[in-house]
């Protein structure tokens, strides 16, 4: 196992703020629900190779 894979902070789509959630190269989310503490907004994401897109803003 490779340890030194680099790891990124995911950023809220909605007010750019650092969330809770770090991700590293190798991470593959799909429809995962992000929410951010700052701004109160959950997101549906999807991240692969430290890339990350928006699929819809979430109602909460």
């Amino acid at each position: 196992m490779d340890l030194n894979n680099k790891t990124e902070w995911v950023h809220c789509p909605v007010c750019r703020n650092k969330t809770r959630l770090q991700i590293r190269e190798n991470t593959e989310l799909k429809n995962f629900p992000l929410y951010c503490p700052k701004c109160r907004q959950a997101t549906l994401i999807e991240a692969e190779n430290l890339k990350i897109s928006v699929i819809k803003k979430l109602e909460t």
